[in-house]
């Protein structure tokens, strides 16, 4: 089997064992999304490293809800001078001034990624969102954080701060593959799942906001809006009733 195979088979397994386990918890954290648009609220995505890539890939995009902003503080993201975006995410404070700055209330939630679950901002933002009585779902490697030696200083990671745990399910090393005669494994395991998992509590948000007979508001693609003036028209009113709500709209 070649390695792209094997690859593949490693992120299948992971991604079957995310729908054989995560259920109820998928339900859990929609249910919370839900309330959240039901009362008007924002949701927020944060991740530091290349957990911002999570925040980053629902954030006005075709398919998703047009409540939701990702918060991408570029000292932490590692779109700029990334070797020091390792270090400012294990920065105490910035996680409480993402919460802070942002100005997000209890009306409003968080959907905070993290893969190790073991970095000071992410677990900063968390504790802080818990102060205010911000609801917080968390997207994390459940087996990987437990691994960990604790980083912060109380003594907590994400999973223990949070509402709503999502488990990835991703690889204790964030790697897939090994390669004969190649000394460490690759092919990175948490991304895909994150995504996957985010993307399910959102879908799972509209369904339940559908049933209660609630319009969510959801942008279309695009390609769809430059062909339609209709679905123009839709994404343009949504940008405007967001756009003073929602930072980098």
């Amino acid at each position: 089997m070649k390695a792209w195979e094997r690859y593949f088979k490693e992120i299948d397994q992971i991604t079957d064992k995310i729908k054989k386990t995560q259920g109820d918890r998928i339900m859990e954290a929609a249910r919370i999304l839900a309330d959240t648009t039901k009362n008007d609220g924002i949701i927020y995505g944060f991740g530091t490293g290349h957990s911002h890539l999570v925040a980053d890939d629902a954030f006005w995009r075709a398919a998703t809800p047009a409540n939701y902003c990702a918060l991408l503080e570029p000292s932490a993201s590692g779109n700029q001078e990334i070797t020091k975006s390792y270090y400012v995410e294990n920065t105490y404070g910035i996680g409480k001034l993402i919460v802070d700055y942002h100005r997000i209330t209890p009306n409003d939630c968080m959907i905070i990624i993290s893969n190790s679950g073991n970095n000071i901002a992410p677990v900063d933002a968390a504790l802080r969102a818990k102060e205010k009585g911000i609801k917080v779902i968390a997207i994390t490697a459940v087996e990987y954080s437990d691994f960990l030696t604790c980083k912060h200083k109380d003594g907590v990671k994400l999973k223990d701060v949070a509402d709503v745990v999502l488990d990835n399910c991703s690889l204790i090393g964030d790697a897939a593959v090994d390669i004969e005669g190649f000394e460490m494994k690759v092919g990175s395991t948490s991304t895909i799942p994150n995504i996957y998992l985010q993307n399910a509590i959102l879908t799972q948000m509209v369904e339940l906001l559908v049933e209660e007979g609630f319009k969510p508001d959801v942008y279309y693609n695009g390609h769809m809006a430059f062909m339609d003036e209709n679905c123009a028209d839709h994404n343009d009113k949504l940008v405007d009733k967001y756009f003073y709500r929602i930072r980098n709209l």
